[in-house]
């Protein structure tokens, strides 16, 4: 009997382990073949809340593939969107800069990358009608994105995201909740930047917040960033723990479970 349970313990631990795997999932953006990664969660619900994950200015890595395990443990649908496309990754910092530039200068193509990512979320089980965006670094400026192109979704959370917008776009109001988590020494996002940003915020009538952590600059969630804040860019794990924390708190408030 004692074996007996010891074999049905471990065929629940493996199905549970084995149903939490990220699958790669190739779609496209008309000829272009795009590359994601979707998970299912562990646990399912009627809701059936769903992230779409926007990853940093290299593509697809480590740090979004984690982030979307994490949050299938916690009950969410996830997909990390490919911005880039089969062939278009970036081999390095320069390429990585000329690349996201491209999709910041021309937003309404990264809009469209990132609808069509949403579209895999729901085709993997999401509620079209319970899904967030998140974001970090290029990403971040990503999900504001969905959320100032009225994408159809709850909220978004942009994690040491650009939040530069052209001042000669309209200003329309958002109706996505917004929150951006931010490194209160980032030197990449000027003063005039983060006025600006939450200027536009007030304009639009959205419901916003913006988290300061303190000691942390650019990329502060990353632990491949080093720990070398002179460097503009560095891993702070207390900050990327309480971001962490407050993204659930969010995901608490905007989504269903």
């Amino acid at each position: 009997m004692k074996n007996y349970s010891i074999l049905i313990l471990g065929l629940f631990l493996f199905s549970n382990s084995t149903f939490a795997q990220l699958k790669e999932v190739k779609y496209k953006d008309e000829n272009q073949v795009l590359n994601g990664y979707k998970i299912q969660p562990t646990k399912k619900t009627e809701s059936k809340p769903g992230i779409l994950i926007l990853p940093a200015w290299k593509g697809i890595d480590k740090v979004s593939k984690d982030i979307a395990t994490d949050l299938a443990h916690l009950g969410y649908y996830a997909f990390i969107a490919d911005i880039y496309g089969e062939g278009n990754y970036p081999k390095n910092n320069s390429e990585a800069g000329q690349k996201a530039g491209y999709y910041k200068t021309n937003y309404k193509d990264y809009q469209n990358r990132i609808a069509l990512a949403l579209k895999q979320l729901i085709n993997a089980g999401a509620n079209p009608d319970n899904i967030v965006v998140i974001g970090y670094c290029f990403g971040g400026t990503g999900a504001l994105e969905a959320a100032r192109g009225h994408l159809n979704v709850k909220g978004v959370v942009s994690f040491h995201g650009g939040l530069a917008r052209d001042a000669s776009r309209p200003t329309e109001p958002i109706t996505a909740k917004v929150m951006v988590c931010h490194g209160a020494d980032d030197p990449y996002e000027s003063k005039e930047e983060i006025a600006a940003f939450q200027q536009e915020m007030r304009d639009t009538k959205a419901d916003w917040q913006m988290i300061y952590y303190a000691n942390a600059v650019h990329s502060f969630t990353n632990p491949e960033s080093g720990n070398d804040n002179s460097k503009g860019a560095a891993y702070n794990a207390v900050a990327a723990k309480r971001a962490f924390e407050h993204l659930k708190l969010f995901l608490n408030e905007v989504l269903k479970k």
